[in-house]
């Protein structure tokens, strides 16, 4: 008997060759399928369908799945094993990440510079001519790291099992010193390559700079050491050619990480004599409010609903999620991504719908349904209860936070010239269902989309590193981070938050 098997995925059209017993999601990952929990068979975020072969239904799947749903042969990817020929229905992942194409003014220099934005869920990495400030090649991939958990408790949980943190570390640095390596082969002249910026949250600094996260798994979630690192690019285990200098940009504290200190230099607030706000929506929502003198800064857990998991059908912006939801003669027309039957739910997708089901009466001021428990969108597509009260959370740390910030800077929203959205979903939210959830309390001209600052940040790095470090030593000194959870206040306003507002007369 051959000890390899071969998988068909559909409809991706393609047929994978592993050896027998393998894990489905040592493969899958790679293929769009996602493991939101870290594999540990406590959510149904890697769902798939048994087109033609054997899947046993395993506890797990009898536990996360129903009778209906195990007879139509789904299973959840990450308890299975490849143990003969399989035939497997899973949607292609459509990547929905920034790249940056914004013209800013620098110093020329010679050489070439990547920049690195690292997310929790998705790396972008650019490579730069430092004479001309030309984009000579970009790369887009998903976060290795995510198949050990999508969210960052989850990545802290895994580092902290036995040599749970080696193996987060040594993803993250192959993946990134490979994605330069790809950018690298279409250089006309790699050997000059000099400087590599990377930024990213506080996990993801401490992760790929091989420090330790226990100080990040309790509060009060003090880094065990947030600064500018720098390695040799040897020491990375990278054989580049040039071998430059990499840097990780110093994080702001807490959990406000070095893609934050990023987005303040790309939106210059710490250039402005006019108050403007900063929010990255994410699993953390990063809060900076400030102007010229005086930034303050703060993360909120706002957990994964933004970005669809804890959602019961919720997903990422892939083929089949439902992304858009508008109201229109009194019924819910919803688009769905690569225009394929729905399968989920995303974030963008979430806030519309919510919005909606406000002006239509059909969700109370409360978050509790008015009818039943629960609201069909596109069939087979539902939000429940327990996915509203999902949102009211994620929501309610974030107007919190963004309410206390301004309190404690000594202003209001009205006098804050501008609050710029940065990353993928605050590109692609509807901002007047953002207000209309009170997500974001603001006039629509005052908030602005404004891409992927963390990498513009990255990139404007590259003109001012290794000299003296940098502007981030003097940046940082002029920067408070804001503990919410220690402010008396921080809970009684979340619970007011919490609140959808009242529907329009």
């Amino acid at each position: 008997m051959s000890d390899a098997v071969a998988i068909r995925l559909l409809p991706l059209g393609k047929t994978l060759t592993v050896e027998r017993g393998t894990p489905l999601q040592d493969v899958l990952f790679a293929q769009g399928v996602e493991f939101p929990c870290g594999g540990q068979g406590r959510c149904q975020g890697c769902r798939i369908k048994v087109l033609a072969g054997e899947l046993p239904i395993t506890p797990d799947d009898r536990r996360r799945l129903s009778e209906p749903d195990l007879a139509a042969g789904w299973r959840l990817a990450c308890r299975a094993q490849a143990q003969g020929e399989l035939g497997l229905e899973l949607a292609q992942w459509e990547a929905a990440i920034l790249g940056d194409d914004t013209a800013f003014a620098f110093t020329p220099r010679p050489g070439l510079g990547v920049a690195v934005d690292l997310g929790t869920t998705t790396l972008v990495a650019q490579l730069l001519d430092l004479a001309t400030g030309w984009v000579l090649g970009v790369r887009l991939e998903l976060n290795a790291q995510a198949r050990h958990g999508a969210d960052l408790m989850s990545r802290i949980d895994f580092a902290l099992v036995g040599e749970g943190r080696a193996a987060l570390t040594r993803l993250v640095r192959d993946q990134i010193g490979g994605m330069i390596d790809s950018l690298l082969e279409g250089a006309a002249r790699p050997e000059e390559l000099s400087q590599v910026v990377l930024v990213g949250n506080t996990v993801m600094h401490h992760l790929f700079c091989g420090i330790g996260v226990q100080p990040l798994a309790h509060h009060p979630f003090v880094p065990a050491d947030d600064g500018l690192k720098t390695f040799a690019a040897a020491e990375l285990g990278w054989q580049l050619a040039g071998r430059p200098q990499v840097h990780f940009l110093p994080c702001l504290g807490g959990f406000v990480g070095s893609d934050i200190l990023a987005g303040i230099l790309a939106t210059k607030l710490h250039e402005s004599d006019r108050w403007l706000g900063l929010v990255d929506l994410g699993t953390n929502g990063e809060i900076v409010i400030g102007r010229r003198g005086r930034l303050l800064c703060a993360s909120t857990a706002a957990g994964p609903a933004f970005e669809g998991a804890r959602i019961s059908m919720g997903m990422r912006a892939a083929t089949g999620a439902i992304a858009e939801v508008v109201c229109r003669d009194g019924a819910l027309h919803c688009r769905v991504l690569g225009h394929a039957q729905p399968r989920g739910i995303c974030g963008s997708g979430l806030v519309d719908a919510v919005a909606c089901g406000l002006d239509l009466g059909w969700i109370q001021a409360s978050g509790r349904l008015a009818q039943g428990d629960s609201l069909p969108l596109a069939d087979p597509v539902v939000l429940t209860q327990t996915d509203i009260r999902e949102l009211q959370l994620a929501k309610g740390a974030i107007a919190a936070g963004i309410r206390l910030l301004l309190a404690q800077a000594g202003t209001t929203g009205a006098e804050l010239e501008r609050l710029h959205l940065a990353g993928a979903f605050g590109n692609y939210i509807n901002r007047a269902s953002a207000r209309r959830i009170g997500l974001l309390d603001f006039p629509l001209e005052q908030v602005q989309p404004a891409g992927n600052t963390a990498l513009l940040g990255a990139k404007l790095a590259l003109f001012s590193l290794p000299d003296h470090g940098g502007p981030f030593a003097e940046l940082r000194r002029g920067i408070t981070h804001v503990s919410l959870n220690e402010d008396p206040d921080f809970h009684e306003i979340y619970v007011e938050e919490m609140g959808f507002p009242e529907r329009p007369s």
